[in-house]
């Protein structure tokens, strides 16, 4: 009877060894889950990733001054569609998966039935970049560091007003910069 009270005394209490090998095996698989979700992350910040189903969408902003310009300074995708900031990143990133589902479920899988929910995918992108004051464009573009002497009357005018009310973002102007717009006939306000 002792050596079975000795045995189950021994196997209530775990060895520090042991303890220490549960530790180090749960800090290594941590690092691991983070290692394949962070590069899981930047897999879908690609333009591979996003030309998978949006393909005519990647090919139009070819045409735009995001893709070539005199700076040599090119946006993809992720740039102007996915927030820099780790938190509001993931929360995007839920936000999109969305999407995904629409395209295995059929919902946008050809580029005719994209086409066809295209006017309402924009006005919801269009929604989305209102309510946090176009924070994607913002990465790049500050009204702070524009030069307005170098912009257009017109431009450094909407610029410096803008700047001044703070009642207008970026996509309230510059709907249809990188893409072409979806058949707006019929929407309000056009």
């Amino acid at each position: 009877m002792k050596i079975l009270k000795a045995f189950w005394n021994r196997l209530k209490r775990p060895s520090q060894a042991a303890l220490g090998i549960v530790l180090f095996m749960g800090f290594i698989g941590g690092l691991m889950f983070w290692g394949a979700f962070n590069t899981g992350m930047e897999a879908t910040n690609t333009e591979e990733f996003c030309s998978g189903c949006h393909q005519p969408i990647v090919m139009e902003i070819q045409e735009t001054i995001h893709y070539s310009n005199r700076s040599g300074v090119r946006a993809i995708c992720s740039d102007c569609h996915v927030p820099h900031d780790w938190t509001d990143k993931i929360v995007r990133k839920v936000q999109a998966s969305k999407e995904l589902l629409f395209y295995f479920v059929g919902t946008i899988d050809t580029p005719e039935k994209f086409q066809a929910r295209r006017e309402h995918l924009a006005q919801r992108e269009w929604a989305r970049l209102k309510a946090n004051d176009s924070l994607e464009c913002r990465n790049c573009h500050q009204f702070e560091y524009m030069d307005f002497s170098e912009q257009g009357a017109r431009s450094a005018r909407q610029h410096s007003t803008a700047l001044a009310n703070g009642d207008k973002t970026c996509v309230d102007c510059h709907k249809g910069i990188a893409h072409k717009l979806p058949d707006m006939q019929g929407v309000q306000g056009w």
